[in-house]
């Protein structure tokens, strides 16, 4: 079973969702917190294989899950960790994955009603993998699309699935399935996506997060 420390400062959504996550054979819920001090200090005590928090939490209550997410990966990178946010906002999914995406995944509060969802997600970052909400990304294309010079524009439609797919966390596998498409097929569009956007060619497992990573950095504020 996954080891899982929890992060929520509010006591019912911190008590509904401990109770969810306890629900899943595949879940340990070995502690929670209700601020960012004893999140880091329940890190250190229980070793966790993956932390779920809230973004927003004492003492400022403005971006404490981003805060502990950098400093957990940096001490503890074994460690995966996901961001529960209330909004799609582009501006945190990049402030949390601008160092680096693996471990880490950044969804939407919504998604703790879908346990499934919730566990896929804790499963993939404690492998090492990433995690963006598909909503984040459809925000995040809308707003690309509308920007005449944007990378994206060059991208067709089914690149563009692709792209919603990858950032995700699925495999090829994964998106041919849910595209309907053969493996080879989906090789070909990532290749091509990564050409249009200028990635490296460099054999690396996050580049596909970093093609997202790409539009995220466009539309951070400066």
């Amino acid at each position: 079973m996954l080891r899982v420390v929890f992060a929520e400062d509010n006591y019912l959504v911190r008590e509904g969702t401990a109770a969810l996550l306890q629900a899943s054979d595949e879940v340990e819920l070995v502690g929670t917190a209700e601020s960012l001090d004893e999140l880091l200090a329940a890190v250190e005590r229980l070793e966790p294989e993956v932390v779920l928090t809230d973004i927003r939490m004492p003492p400022s209550n403005t971006t404490e899950g981003i805060d502990a997410a950098r400093r957990i990966r940096a001490d503890h990178p074994e460690i995966g960790v996901v961001v529960l946010s209330q909004f799609a906002e582009e501006a945190y999914a990049f402030e949390l994955l601008k160092d680096g995406a693996a471990g880490l995944g950044y969804l939407l509060k919504e998604r703790v009603a879908d346990l499934d969802e919730i566990v896929r997600a804790l499963n993939e970052v404690a492998k090492g993998g990433s995690v963006l909400d598909p909503k984040v990304v459809e925000a995040l294309v809308a707003a690309k699309e509308r920007m005449a010079h944007s990378p994206l524009a060059s991208l067709t439609d089914r690149e563009r699935e692709v792209l919603e797919n990858m950032a995700q966390g699925k495999n090829n596998a994964a998106i041919a399935k849910s595209m309907f498409l053969t493996e080879r097929a989906v090789e070909k569009h990532i290749n091509s996506l990564f050409h249009k956007l200028g990635l490296s060619e460099e054999v690396d497992v996050h580049r596909r997060v970093m093609a997202v990573l790409a539009f995220l950095h466009e539309s951070a504020p400066a």
